[in-house]
């Protein structure tokens, strides 16, 4: 077997790939009822701040243009009624994307909360959190300078290596290219 071989059979050992090549089907499981809550419902931004400009007097009796941040007028989070469910969207709000950290601390299983997740908006819990996890990285795209590092470590993919492999996947092109495709004139810097 050749080096390149191994490292394949490694890599698909560690990722739960059987050495054939051909993957599990995974079980889809559907909800038969109408979801109580949409994946909106519980999307929190992490950019609190809106640009907004004024127009102030300099004392010489011309008018300046004054640029500064204030709150913005987002929507509450739902709350759920279930404390467990309300704690873990605000984690996520927080930017505290590991789920079994979060767990772990309450005594939970991470198939506890992703059951939860299934039951209250129909979503599997993985599709949940890096649907999570892709808003964050668009609205920090999209509104900021970050590099694309930064975008990574606050928005739960870790490095900027995780993030171009992810744009790459999700959306066809590199960080700085997608950055490019979504934002639109005025965007840079409206939210904080």
């Amino acid at each position: 077997m050749s080096e390149t071989e191994q490292r394949g059979n490694a890599w698909k050992f560690r990722h739960r790939t059987p050495l054939n090549g051909k993957a599990k089907p995974q079980k889809s499981r559907e909800l038969k009822m109408k979801a109580q809550f949409t994946f909106d419902d519980f999307y929190c931004s992490p950019l609190r701040e809106e640009r907004c400009y004024e127009v102030k007097e300099d004392g010489v009796g011309k008018p300046q243009l004054m640029e500064n941040y204030v709150a913005r007028d987002l929507p509450e989070v739902r709350k759920t009624g279930i404390w467990v469910m309300d704690e873990y969207i605000s984690s996520l709000a927080a930017g505290q994307f590991d789920v079994s950290v979060f767990c772990e601390e309450r005594g939970l299983r991470v198939s506890d909360i992703d059951s939860l997740v299934f039951m209250l908006i129909g979503m599997r819990g993985i599709d949940f959190r890096q649907r999570y996890q892709l808003q964050v990285m668009n609205e920090l795209l999209r509104y900021t300078t970050l590099t694309p590092a930064e975008v990574a470590r606050r928005s739960g993919f870790g490095s900027a290596f995780n993030l171009y492999q992810i744009t790459k996947r999700e959306y066809g092109e590199a960080p700085v290219e997608h950055r490019k495709n979504i934002r639109e004139p005025g965007d840079e810097g409206r939210y904080r």
